[in-house]
């Protein structure tokens, strides 16, 4: 039997509970260096992180999801930018089922770190 095709989602670590993000963080996060976060932000006009003094970046939950995402149709499915640009912008964009497991994984962590926190 065939073994099951890897996706590197699979492999990221799981979004803190914060606000806020740096670049070197969500580089971190996402798996891909600081100047690629760079171009996709000129390339994908859903990707806007905020900027504050000194033009720093700061990237919010949905900004890291939303990497994730482009980072997988480049990377794990193939597509080009102009392509992974086309497909998010069409409404055709849906989770697969391992980034809805992966996001329910991420949340449970979250809550559970919560209620260790109100238990103390």
């Amino acid at each position: 039997m065939p073994e099951p095709q890897k996706n590197n989602q699979d492999e990221l670590q799981p979004i803190p509970a914060k606000r806020y993000f740096t670049i070197g963080e969500v580089s971190d996060l996402c798996a891909v260096k600081p100047h690629v976060l760079r171009y996709w932000e000129q390339e994908f006009p859903q990707l806007k992180p905020v900027k504050r003094r000194g033009n720093r970046r700061y990237y919010q939950r949905q900004d890291v999801i939303l990497i994730r995402r482009i980072r997988a149709l480049l990377y794990d499915e193939g597509f080009t930018i102009g392509g992974a640009r086309q497909k998010l912008e069409s409404g055709e964009e849906r989770e697969d089922t391992r980034e809805s497991k992966q996001v329910i994984r991420q949340m449970r962590s979250e809550l559970e770190s919560v209620l260790n926190i109100l238990k103390r």
